[in-house]
């Protein structure tokens, strides 16, 4: 009985053999890579890359739209109407008082006015 490195060293694979060896070895290292290794295609990359540019944005707006609030000749009152409403509420009261509005905008962000409403209910 030969030892391993002996059958080893005799062993002479086919040129078939190599084939579907490397094959399978190809499909298994994209199903490691892809499944539990963190890969993704290029589209999936690009929407990840857009939704936390747009996220980055938002947090950046929300500052501006705080320091609107603060701004605010009536904020004491504004601030105890807005912590008074429910929680649905108040995106649409920050959007009224024109804080979500950004300078150079016609419209009020909805997505700035969620997180102004949740960080300006949080604040005091």
């Amino acid at each position: 009985m030969a030892n391993l490195s002996e059958r080893w060293s005799q062993a002479r694979p086919t040129k078939t053999f190599v084939f579907w060896f490397t094959l399978a070895a190809v499909i298994l290292t994209m199903i490691v890579g892809f499944g539990w290794g963190g890969w993704v295609t290029g589209g999936t990359a690009q929407a990840n890359a857009k939704a936390m540019a747009e996220d980055a944005v938002v947090h950046r707006l929300t500052s501006i739209c705080v320091a609107a609030a603060h701004t605010d000749p009536g904020r004491q009152q504004k601030l105890k109407a807005l912590r008074d409403t429910g929680e649905w509420e108040r995106p649409d009261y920050v959007k009224k008082a024109g804080w979500a509005t950004m300078p150079g905008d016609k419209e009020p962000d909805s997505r700035v006015a969620d997180e102004c409403a949740r960080v300006l209910a949080s604040k005091d």
